[in-house]
This record gives structure tokens, C-alpha cells and sequence, in this order.
């Protein structure tokens, strides 16, 4: 059941609204920032007192609130990092234990489990997400499933309700990193997951300013152990950083709103473009994912992947023509961004040498593509 106390407001409502003050004549319409590393307190704490900030803090409680509305959980916890969310999501992972992921995922993602692999024995099962079967398959014996859809960098999309089922069937606990398409475009604890992750880094905050993660469940259990993981290993967020996220998040369905637009006009042109081998993106018709995320999805998302003719080097030179779009390895913010993926040793080995993987923002689409289309006639 969907967890909506809010009502039938819609995510774009709740994206302005959710987490704000209470209201009280003479009071703040913004959640304030509070500094401060402890609390008063003279005995034995009551149970919800704050104590010290490592445990706890006002100013994360606003945009924890506001993120679970959006998701439709009832719990939301804010993280250091995107990757500290997804190391307590899946770090309970036994020794020897085993763990389905996809073949392309995010970085670093895939380098912590190559980690839990080499220090704890764990069986790291990659797979391809987009193939139903292979996934359903992986999951007998299994005890997380880290599912990405759509995927970091190759775009591929997953038939979550399927493969969440199957993890539940088996008991498997299943978590999605939803960073991609935003509550905006997908909820995965609709869907059936267990736990939802993000880097708060990237669409949630907008503004490539502040570091964060978070993770959101309906399971109070999940919800308690996510919070004891933050305090016990020191994966806590700067009240500052928080504030911020929040801020941004009250224009999230803007800005999602905008830059996937850009995007899907962009990749119609990249389609026609005769420097280009190939592009991806969900809302292209023949893209092998269109159809489950027409399905499935409100919205494409913002990603592109593009090859261009002339491999690895095209690509370079493509990444040093661009004047407008800034070459960077982050995505989500409001400024358009693209990059080789390849040029990281880290990256998956199956994600091709010349892949550009593009983050598009609110710029004019018009800008945007005259600023690539010189990139790419210069090849």
C-alpha cells in the first residue's frame, strides 16, 4: 500500500510543500538550519530527544520527511554521501553471502562490491538488468538484489515489477538506486523494492553543490537499522548540506521536467546527425528500452549515451569542441554536462571506449544543440 499522508497531492505539490513548518502566524516558511554539534541535556534522554548531532539533528528531519513523501514511504534517511545510502542498504550482506547486480551500474557501486567479493568472500552475480530471465535466474540463493534502472551508463531498463517480485518470492532484499529517474519518474516501493537509494548529489539538490545520499523505506525494521548504520559508522550529513538539498529540491519537478525535454529533443537530432554511430535514450522508439519505459516510467529521464563515428579519440575531441556543455564526470545539475566514460579504469569493461554519457540541464535546447552539433560537425 502506498504511504501518502499527505493526501493526493501530486509530486510536484509535494516536491513545494512537503517538509515545511508548521503553520503558526509569525512562524518561518523555511525549515531553519540549526549549527550545532549537541544538545542540552541534564539526565536520562526520553525517547525522539536530541542528544548529539551524529545521532540526530532537526535540520535533517525536513528533507528526510519531503524525500519519503515524494517516494511514498513513511521513512527517509539522509546519508554523507550517495554511496554511504548504498553501502548501508546492502552492506549486511553475510560473509560468503551473494549479491545480484547489474553489469553497468554506477562506478563505485560495483568497486564496493569487488570489495565485499575480495575481503568477505561475497559472490557478486552481475547480470543484465534489462534481461528478465538472466536476473530472475541469478536471484535462487541470493541475498540482496541491487537493481538500477534506468542504468549508469548504458541506459538499460529493467522490468522492475518482475524482478522485485522474484526477490520477494525468495526472500531476497531488494534495493534500487533510483538516482536516474527521480520519484518523478519512478517509485520503485510501488514497484515492490524494499529499499530506495539516492545521491541526493545529483537531481535531488540540482546544483552540483553539496555531497549526499539517502535512502527511503516503508519496513520500520529496514528504516531503524539504515539510521543505526549512520551513527555507528559516522555516515552523517552536514546540516548545511541538507538545508541546501531541501532548497533544491522545491524546484525538482522543474528542473526534471525541462531537462528531460531537452533531452528527448536532443537525442531525436543526435539520431539524424551524420557524425553519430550511435545514441541512447529511453524516449527514442527504437531504443531497446522504450518500451518497458513507456510502460513503466513518467518520463525518459535526462541521460544520453552517444557514440560518435571515429571511436574512443571522436570522442575525446567531441568532449574538447563543446563550449557550452561543461566536461565533468558528475550529472543532475542544472548545468549540462557530458564525458567518455571509458576514460576511468574503474568503468565497466563491457561499457564501450567511445561511449559519451551526457547529462542534460535546463539550458535552452536550442544552445545545447548548436554547441554539440559544432562539436560534431568538427569531427
Amino acid at each position: 500500500m502506498t504511504h501518502d499522508p499527505h493526501g493526493t497531492l501530486s509530486p510536484a505539490t509535494l516536491a513545494v510543500t512537503a517538509g515545511r513548518p508548521p503553520r503558526t502566524q509569525g512562524g518561518p516558511v523555511n525549515a531553519p538550519i540549526v549549527l550545532s554539534s549537541t544538545y542540552v541535556n541534564q539526565g536520562v534522554s526520553a525517547p525522539g530527544e536530541l542528544l548529539y548531532t551524529r545521532m540526530d539533528t532537526e535540520t535533517w528531519h525536513p528533507f528526510e520527511e519531503a524525500l519519503a513523501a515524494l517516494e511514498g514511504a513513511p521513512h527517509g534517511v539522509v546519508f554523507g554521501s550517495g554511496m554511504a545510502a548504498v553501502i548501508a542498504a546492502i552492506g549486511h550482506v553475510p560473509e560468503q553471502g551473494v549479491v545480484v547486480a547489474p553489469r553497468h551500474a554506477y562506478q563505485v557501486s560495483l568497486g564496493y562490491l569487488d570489495d565485499l567479493a575480495a575481503k568477505r568472500g561475497v559472490e557478486v552475480r552481475r547480470v543484465d538488468i534489462a534481461d528478465t530471465d538472466q536476473v530472475v535466474a541469478a536471484l535462487d540463493g541470493a541475498h540482496v538484489l541491487l537493481a538500477e534502472s534506468p542504468t549508469n551508463p548504458m541506459l538499460e531498463v529493467a522490468d522492475l515489477p518482475a524482478i522485485l517480485a522474484a526477490a520477494r518470492e525468495r526472500g531476497v532484499r531488494s534495493v534500487v538506486d533510483n538516482t536516474f529517474a527521480t520519484p518523478l519518474g519512478q517509485r520503485p516501493l510501488d514497484l515492490g523494492a524494499d529499499v530506495v537509494v539516492h545521491s541526493v548529489t545529483k537531481y535531488l539538490a540540482g546544483h552540483s553543490d553539496v555531497v549526499l545520499g539517502a535512502a527511503v523505506t516503508r519496513d520500520d525494521e529496514l528504516a531503524a537499522g539504515l539510521r543505526a548504520y549512520r551513527t555507528l559508522h559516522g555516515a552523517i550529513p552536514g546540516p548545511m548540506e541538507v538545508w541546501l538539498a531541501l532548497r533544491g529540491l522545491r524546484t525538482l519537478h522543474l528542473r526534471v521536467e525541462r531537462a528531460n525535454a531537452n533531452a528527448a529533443e536532443l537525442a531525436r537530432r543526435l539520431a539524424d546527425h551524420r557524425a553519430v554511430a550511435q545514441v541512447r535514450h529511453p524516449s527514442l522508439p527504437g531504443d531497446p528500452g522504450h518500451e518497458r519505459a513507456a510502460q513503466l516510467m513518467n518520463g525518459y529521464g535526462a541521460v544520453l549515451g552517444l557514440r560518435p563515428h571515429g571511436g574512443a579519440a571522436a570522442a575525446d575531441a567531441v568532449v574538447a569542441a563543446v563550449r557550452l556543455w561543461l566536461p565533468a564526470t558528475s550529472l543532475g545539475g542544472v548545468e549540462s554536462m557530458l564525458e567518455r566514460r571509458r576514460r576511468f579504469a574503474t568503468e565497466s569493461p563491457t561499457v564501450p571506449e567511445d561511449l559519451l554519457r551526457l547529462s542534460v540541464g535546463v539550458e535552452d535546447v536550442e544552445d545545447l544543440w548548436a554547441d554539440l552539433a559544432r562539436a560534431l560537425d568538427s569531427l
